[in-house]
């Protein structure tokens, strides 16, 4: 087998097509990862450029002896270097403390957005600081401004008068995950001497409800305070989530929680097309069954509690009635519905399936801002 790839790189020419086995795809950690191909005399081929692309790493093309050698980003040590440039430190003055006490300070970690000093970081991180001052892994030190803030999905953006910074790379949505694939952790646990801290650990769990209105990544690296608005990333050196929050109980370890890369880019995205986050909402109350709300598997509806939609009510949506599904798809969470929502904007009608009145039937109801 050795022997083959080896002659199949001796073949390639610059921008050619080279072939990727399944023992390099391994190297992501991440399962499954789908390349863009092509058969020629029997033979698939992937492109270079979409090699390290998909699965990280570096390529470099030696035109004498006509080989192309790929180096897959798959230590740690590796990712950490590659990323670092784009986590930054933030700290300031928390709300109610006096000017005159220089030691009371607040702190936590952002990620550079964009080049131009755009800073991605939570909302509690920014919500009541004042005096924001953002600090680059080089010790650089800028005066921030806080210029979006969304507290339901706990993110926010800070802006600073710099340039030429290195952005972060996003993992690409949809989210090619898989719990057990290792995942580090990059922020300023503690102290605001200890920044860009990495801790390593894997990713526990997907699509967690935790006090969010989101779903969630569950990690075991350990996440402390000052780690929130820090980068969770994967062994290609792709930021998956924002560190956001951890269960701290006696008895309880490594339970840490982050913002899912797609999560953030709807967020983010909206930021700078509204300003603010345009948030769909069926203009319902609603109520989740016990075997929900306690985490049972279940394929029970949600309860409308309230109507304040005038396209509901004049659609005779009421108190008491039932929604099983919404746009076809069965809803049995508002975590579910939330995220389902993303994908609307207000003004939409979307298709909403509920009992009423002892009948099953579906109503197209607009969408409002929430």
């Amino acid at each position: 087998m050795r022997r083959k790839w080896l002659r199949v790189f001796c073949l390639i020419t610059v921008g050619a097509l080279i072939m990727a086995g399944s023992a390099i795809a391994a190297g992501s950690g991440a399962g499954s990862t789908s390349l863009e191909a092509k058969v020629i005399n029997g033979e698939v081929y992937v492109k270079a450029s979409s090699l390290t692309k998909q699965l990280g790493g570096t390529g470099a093309y030696d035109a004498k002896s006509k080989t192309y050698t790929y180096t897959p980003l798959s230590q740690v040590p590796d990712v950490i270097k590659k990323v670092s440039p784009s986590v930054v430190a933030i700290i300031g003055k928390p709300a109610g403390s006096s000017s005159s006490d220089r030691y009371a300070l607040a702190h936590g970690t952002g990620v550079v957005w964009k080049a131009d000093g755009w800073i991605l970081t939570n909302a509690h991180v920014v919500k009541d600081m004042t005096n924001i001052v953002v600090v680059t892994a080089e010790g650089k030190q800028y005066e921030g401004k806080r210029v979006n803030i969304d507290e339901t999905s706990d993110l926010a953006l800070v802006k600073i008068n710099a340039a030429n910074m290195k952005a972060a790379v996003f993992a690409p949505v949809p989210l090619q995950l898989q719990v057990g694939e290792t995942v580090i952790a990059i922020g300023t646990p503690v102290s605001f001497s200890l920044r860009n801290t990495a801790t390593t650990g894997v990713l526990s769990g997907m699509n967690r409800s935790i006090s969010s209105s989101y779903k969630l990544l569950q990690t075991d690296a350990a996440i402390n305070p000052g780690n929130s608005g820090g980068p969770l990333v994967n062994l290609k050196g792709e930021v998956i989530g924002i560190n956001s929050l951890k269960f701290v109980s006696s008895g309880i370890e490594s339970l840490g929680f982050s913002i899912p890369a797609d999560t953030v880019r709807y967020v983010v995205n909206q930021f700078f097309k509204y300003g603010r986050v345009m948030r769909p909402s069926l203009g319902l109350g609603l109520e989740e069954s016990w075997a929900a709300i306690v985490g049972l598997p279940t394929t029970d509806p949600l309860k409308v509690t309230s109507v304040t939609n005038e396209s509901a009510r004049k659609l005779n949506v009421k108190q008491g009635d039932f929604i099983y599904a919404i746009a076809g798809k069965a809803i049995t969470s508002i975590v579910e519905l939330n995220e389902l929502l993303k994908a609307y904007l207000p003004g939409q009608k979307i298709e909403v399936t509920l009992q009423s009145g002892g009948d099953i039937v579906t109503k197209k109801i607009t969408i409002e801002v929430q």
